[in-house]
């Protein structure tokens, strides 16, 4: 079998990964054989669009919709107001319960004068005041983060549609000049056949 007849690597061609000797070999068969010279424009073709993609990193972990989005921090946590307040109450009652049941002194006695009833009222409608627009600030807080982070994904969603398109635009430029070349060459192919008869 001749150097001639055996068909050239054509990968390797185009990767770069032929000797200088093989290069010439190739160049030399692409220049007379057309139908090697199509299934090189169709590698060189299928290079330039697997080169154009943007390489983009595997994601490490899937979300799924029961993950929570926006997990706040440990010390987030603990200073949550609602919390904060119930653990405080929790340890006033605590330490009263225990200071009633510890043997001790006998207490003194103390002139109570009468507290009004009204008063305690008000100091739960202030306390339930101020967790209440505390919450609400923390609302407010929130959605302002994730409306950031929205539009923060949105627009990296569009530029990466950007480049996307302009990828899939440069490819069918690179098809449209090659069909218009095949075009011609058999133009030029069935021109010559219809002289030489």
């Amino acid at each position: 079998m001749s150097s001639e007849s055996r068909v050239p690597d054509l990968k390797a061609y185009i990767l770069g990964e032929l000797s200088p000797q093989e290069q010439q070999d190739v160049e030399r068969r692409l220049a007379s054989d057309p139908a090697l010279r199509d299934e090189f424009e169709r590698l060189r073709l299928t290079q330039t669009a697997l080169l154009s993609l943007r390489e983009e990193e595997m994601p490490r972990r899937i979300a799924f919709v029961s993950d929570k989005v926006f997990t706040p921090a440990w010390y987030q946590r603990l200073l949550d107001w609602p919390r904060v307040a119930l653990a405080s109450s929790a340890m006033l009652a605590a330490s009263i319960l225990i200071h009633g049941f510890l043997p001790g002194k006998a207490p003194v006695p103390v002139a109570q004068a009468p507290v009004a009833q009204p008063a305690a009222v008000d100091v739960k409608a202030v306390v339930d005041a101020a967790v209440g627009k505390a919450l609400a600030e923390s609302e407010v807080r929130h959605r302002r983060q994730a409306a950031s982070l929205l539009a923060a994904s949105e627009s990296r969603a569009e530029a990466r549609e950007q480049e996307n398109r302009l990828a899939i635009n440069r490819s069918f430029e690179i098809l449209d000049r090659t069909v218009k070349n095949l075009r011609k060459e058999v133009s030029f192919a069935s021109a010559d056949l219809g002289g030489s008869r």
